[in-house]
């Protein structure tokens, strides 16, 4: 009887020395975008706003939800800014640690729709030079055969490392944004 009992102590503590020492490592990924490994630093660059004045680097000292698409911002793109927008507000206590980014071409903001439904949102064109080095960044980074018509994340010190297609589902971009918020001790 007490080696029945000695067994079923100590067979799972066998077990688990066993698998690590004999080399198993668990595979897989957790998170549910596209993990960007190593993270890409993004260009410290000042943009010009809609209004045409220039602004301070835009990602510096918070988490950003970026989507860089065409001014116009078609079904697509408000589709896309309406996910981040109920992105940033789900994380609740922790909304303040995150700002929401809009990276366009060409003219911008439709100001009825923008004033409106996107309040909060940091909106530069990409179509000076430093915009243009920014841009060929994230679409660098895009996958293969897709446009940057993308969600990104970017960290407090700039550094990309995750994304999403326009089109994603926000359930686990909140939680992957959770795990970051609830890790990370920066922003």
């Amino acid at each position: 009887m007490l080696g029945l009992l000695a067994l079923l102590f100590l067979a799972p503590v066998a077990i688990s020395f066993y698998l690590y020492y004999g080399g198993w490592r668990a595979t897989g990924d957790v998170s549910h975008g596209d993990l960007i490994a190593p993270a890409r630093p993004l260009p410290n660059v000042s943009l010009n706003a809609p209004d045409g004045g220039s602004s301070a680097p835009l990602f510096d000292g918070k988490w950003s939800l970026i989507y860089s698409g065409e001014g116009a911002c078609e079904a697509q793109c408000r589709h896309a800014l309406y996910v981040t927008r109920q992105v940033r507000l789900a994380l609740n206590q922790n909304m303040d640690r995150v700002q929401r980014v809009f990276l366009y071409h060409g003219e911008c903001c439709e100001e009825p729709y923008f004033s409106a439904e996107q309040a909060g949102l940091i909106a530069r064109n990409l179509d000076s030079a430093a915009g243009h080095e920014l841009d060929a960044v994230l679409k660098s980074l895009a996958p293969a055969g897709e446009s940057n018509a993308r969600i990104w994340i970017a960290d407090p010190l700039g550094n990309l490392v995750l994304s999403y297609p326009a089109d994603t589902d926000p359930r686990g971009m909140i939680a992957d944004l959770k795990k970051l918020l609830k890790l990370s001790h920066i922003g």
